[in-house]
Order: C-alpha cells, then structure tokens, then sequence
C-alpha cells in the first residue's frame, strides 16, 4: 500500500489490557468502523510464530477497510504476514538496513524524540515519525517525555510527517494544534474506550481540527 501522510491522522495503536468484553480483533474492527486511519499491532507477549499468524488475520481486516497494518518491532513478522510496514524505536534494527531488505514500497515508521534523531531516521529512508511522548502515557510510564515545543521543533526540521504519541485523548489532543502533526498515534484513548466505534468518531473529528484546522 502506498503511504501518504493522511494515513497518520488518527493512528491506532494496539494493546490488550483492555481486552475482555471483546477480542482485540473485535476492538480493531470497531476502530476501523469508528474511522482509524492506520493500525499498528503491537504484541510484546506473543512467541513470533502466534505473532504472525495474528498479523495475518489482522492485516486481511485492515485490507477490507483500505487501513495500512503496521507491526511493531519486528520486521520478521511484518514481512512475513504481508503487512503494509513496520514501526522501529530507537534500540531496534535501523532504518537504513529495515529500507535494504524491505523495498522501496514497504511503509517504515520510526520513533524520534529529538531534532537529531528526527533528521537521521529521515536520512535513512523513513516514511513518518512517532514523536513522544508528548504527555504521561499510562502504557508507558518510564517513556522519555517531550514537549509540545519540542514536537513542534522536531516537526519543522524535517520534510517526512510525524504523528504526536504519548498519552494522547481527547482531553488534550487540542493542545497539538500549530505543532504541524500530521496525526495523533492513540493507544488507551482507543482501546480502553467502552464505546471504541463511537469514540474514534469524535477522535477523528477532533483529528482533523488539530491537523487542518477544521478545513
């Protein structure tokens, strides 16, 4: 699938402390109807083989609504499923190396939280950054924290378009505006929400408004 910028705008990151009154297929579907523009599956749990197998599933449901899947960490499963891309922090395999194996076409994002790590992931062929965490992110207490100055700087030293992540909902996502995000990467806002179909709605919504203003 071909990446554009647009597809960062509510991003949708998975985790599945939340799961229970559905499965966390369940909960994608409900995203996905809910307006998500891209998903991310992230499992730190499951062996690569079970990995897979659920990247897989993930990754033909995603497909039906024209959503990207991006795996997290672990090329190996990205490639293997057939998903859309991968996403990489700072201590896994680099960006250059992920582009020489993966291909021109194959969506790679990359965690940034500063000027210089922006402008290196961009040097070395990444489509978008993950910057953050922009506010207290309760799936990842002990994240480096950024500021909403420091996105915006990051956002402006380079040409690729990053997606704010950190503890991101409702309550403050406005604060985002003038950053020049092109999107909002969401974890519990998502997946913790009693109603994930209704409030993705109001995220994409309020998306918008950040990003464009309201055009």
């Amino acid at each position: 699938m071909k990446f554009s910028r647009e597809q960062l705008l509510l991003y949708a990151v998975t985790d599945r402390a939340w799961t229970g009154r559905q499965t966390l297929y369940e909960q994608i579907e409900s995203a996905l109807k809910g307006g998500v523009t891209m998903v991310q599956l992230r499992e730190k749990g499951l062996a690569e083989a079970e990995f897979i197998k659920e990247a897989v599933r993930v990754r033909e449901l995603c497909g039906r609504y024209g959503v990207p899947l991006i795996i997290n960490d672990s090329l190996e499963t990205a490639l293997a499923s057939g998903a859309d891309g991968v996403h990489v922090g700072l201590e896994d395999l680099p960006v250059a190396e992920i582009r020489r194996r993966a291909g021109r076409d194959f969506i790679i994002g990359a965690t940034a939280k500063t000027v210089e790590q922006a402008k290196k992931a961009e040097a070395d062929g990444a489509d978008y950054l993950g910057v953050g965490a922009v506010f207290p992110s309760p799936t990842k207490k002990n994240a480096i924290r950024i500021t909403v100055g420091q996105l915006r700087e990051i956002c402006g030293a380079v040409s690729i378009p990053a997606a704010a992540i950190g503890g991101i909902g409702r309550e403050n996502m406005p604060q985002l505006a003038g950053t020049g995000i092109s999107g909002a990467a969401l974890v519990s806002a998502v997946f913790s929400a009693g109603d994930i179909e209704a409030e993705c709605r109001l995220l994409r919504k309020m998306a918008e408004e950040v990003v464009h203003g309201g055009k």
